[in-house]
C-alpha cells in the first residue's frame, strides 16, 4: 500500500499526518521579500524570533501566528497558491501534485537527511533581532 501522503488527500489528512509533513528545513520562517508585481520571492538569511536556530523548531509554535502577524499557518486552503513557499516544502510538493524529495524523512526514514541534503537553514541564518536593513541580508541557497 502506498504511503499515506500519496493516498490521502492533504485536505483529509489527520492532525498527526499534516504536522509530519513538514521536514523541520525551517525554510518558511525565513524572512522574504516579495516583488508585487512579478510575485518573486527573495529569501533572506533572517529567521523569526521565534525559531530556535539550533533546533530549527518554532519556540512558540501553538501561539506563532497570533505573535507574529506575517507567520502563515498552513491549510490545505493557504495551500491554494503555494507560490510564497518554497520549492522543496513538502506542503507545496504535494499540492501541486509532486512527490516528496528522496531526502524527506517520512521517505528516507531519518530526520537529518534534510541537513545532509543540504536542506536546512541551520547554521547559516541570523535572528531578526540582530539583523538590520533585510535587503543586506539577501541569499540565493533557498530553492
Amino acid at each position: 500500500m502506498p504511503p499515506f501522503w500519496i493516498r490521502i488527500p492533504l485536505e483529509r489528512m489527520t492532525r498527526e499526518q499534516w504536522e509530519s509533513l513538514c521536514d523541520g528545513c525551517a525554510k518558511c520562517c525565513l524572512h522574504k521579500l516579495e516583488d508585487t508585481d512579478t510575485r518573486e520571492i527573495h529569501y533572506t538569511n533572517v529567521i523569526c524570533r521565534y525559531l530556535d536556530p539550533y533546533s530549527g523548531r518554532c519556540s512558540d509554535y501553538a501561539n506563532r501566528s497570533r505573535r507574529v502577524p506575517n507567520c502563515i499557518t498552513l491549510t490545505p486552503k493557504t495551500l491554494d497558491d503555494p507560490y510564497w513557499l518554497p520549492e522543496t516544502c513538502a506542503y507545496r510538493r504535494l499540492a501541486e501534485g509532486r512527490p516528496l524529495p528522496e531526502w524527506h524523512p517520512l521517505v528516507s526514514g531519518d530526520p537529518g537527511s534534510v541537513t545532509r541534503a543540504g536542506h536546512s537553514v541551520l547554521g547559516r541564518v541570523v535572528t531578526d533581532a540582530e539583523a538590520d536593513d533585510l535587503e543586506l541580508h539577501l541569499i540565493d541557497w533557498v530553492r
